[in-house]
């Protein structure tokens, strides 16, 4: 006796679409002959899954079995003595692909034709390559035109990148008749497979091109002039499209990817959009306060110090830090202002500088220089 159908997949008979479609995957995943191989029961459970789903799944099979069960159905399984549809027919494999997504790939794939021009483009198109570009960090500021060499495969012009030596062209593959691939049955699925004579391209080259050995492409030195943005970052990634390997057999060429790395910078710090440097003022300005010009990545600056400014002290010059990559604003500008030791001094300065430590309250023997670890640390 057929056990009930609803019951086969564990599901109610109000189920809906998506509900079917679950319990049928968790089963099939879990009764696949290729998950218990030799397990002759969970193949029979295998087909008996695949023969419920295929019944409940569709509308109208679904009607005349909830109105006459197993007897009004009588196609679902093989009458004796063969004919009728048997297992191989009775699942519906159409949307298997969809309920197992990539689990089981071209298992469920191949047979519809899809695989192959996929796997086809893929292979030939050509490699991707990357470019490592030391950059200053006033080019990344401005951005830049930089010419590169780039070594990289490129059509063969003895062929022309067919591959194919001069006056004789490829051949159809007689195994897969230009197909690119060939079926072969495992247990109850069909596979398509990449055709090992041709490996999958569908043509065969029998006089090879002497010049590339029948690859279609040779190695040249390419040269390319990349444009880079103003506000780039290290480790910002320029993708120059077509600027890669060429595919072979006139394939669609690859990309290239140029890697932006910033060399220090000997004024400036950068973080993130912002940028930090140090400026020294005298003891004078840092006292009575004043102006001072600051050489910036954008030109020149007045940065106005207030009187008694501490050693340390950290100015926000707004607008003057790295512009924002794609955009019209940029970061700020932070200055820690440092104070200035003269070296060496004159009698006439240091006799006003004991002048000073005096009033300040400090006793400084003649000649000591001590004053200024004092008063400048």
């Amino acid at each position: 006796m057929k056990r009930d159908y609803y019951e086969v997949l564990g599901i109610n008979k109000n189920a809906g679409v998506d509900e079917i479609k679950s319990a049928y995957r968790k089963l099939a995943l879990k009764y696949h002959p290729d998950k218990n191989p030799g397990d002759k029961s969970s193949e029979e459970k295998f087909k008996e899954i695949n023969e419920a789903y295929e019944m409940i799944s569709d509308a109208g099979k679904r009607v005349q079995y909830d109105r006459f069960g197993h007897a009004g159905v009588g196609t679902a399984s093989p009458p004796p003595g063969g004919g009728g549809q048997g297992y191989g027919d009775a699942a519906d494999f159409s949307d298997i692909g969809d309920i197992f997504g990539d689990m089981f790939g071209d298992v469920f794939k191949g047979g519809r034709g899809g695989g192959r021009g996929q796997r086809r483009e893929k292979s030939s198109r050509g490699r991707d390559l990357q470019f490592d570009l030391e950059l200053s960090l006033a080019d990344a500021f401005t951005g830049a035109e930089v010419p590169l060499q780039i070594p990289r495969q490129e059509p063969c012009s003895a062929c022309g990148g067919s591959g194919a030596k001069t006056g004789t062209s490829s051949k159809t593959c007689t195994q897969c008749k230009g197909a690119g691939q060939v079926r072969y049955s495992q247990g109850f699925f069909a596979f398509n497979q990449a055709c090992p004579r041709c490996n999958g391209e569908g043509q065969i080259i029998e006089s090879p091109c002497p010049s590339c050995r029948g690859a279609g492409t040779t190695k040249t030195t390419h040269k390319v002039t990349v444009r880079v943005p103003a506000g780039v970052d290290q480790g910002t990634s320029l993708r120059i499209t077509g600027a890669g390997d060429a595919g072979p057999k006139g394939g669609t060429p690859g990309d290239l990817y140029v890697v932006i790395h910033l060399k220090k910078d000997a004024r400036f710090t950068r973080e993130g959009d912002d940028l930090y440097a140090e400026s020294p003022v005298s003891f004078t300005v840092a006292a009575f306060g004043g102006d001072i010009s600051l050489d910036t990545l954008d030109g020149s600056v007045t940065l106005k110090v207030p009187p008694g400014t501490q050693p340390g002290t950290v100015f926000r010059v707004k607008d003057h830090g790295f512009p924002k990559l794609g955009r019209r604003i940029k970061g700020d500008l932070f200055v820690k202002v440092t104070v200035a030791v003269p070296k060496t001094l004159t009698d006439n300065q240091k006799t006003a500088l004991r002048n000073f430590a005096q009033s300040m309250g400090e006793s400084t023997p003649a000649g000591s220089d001590t004053i200024f670890k004092k008063v400048f640390k």
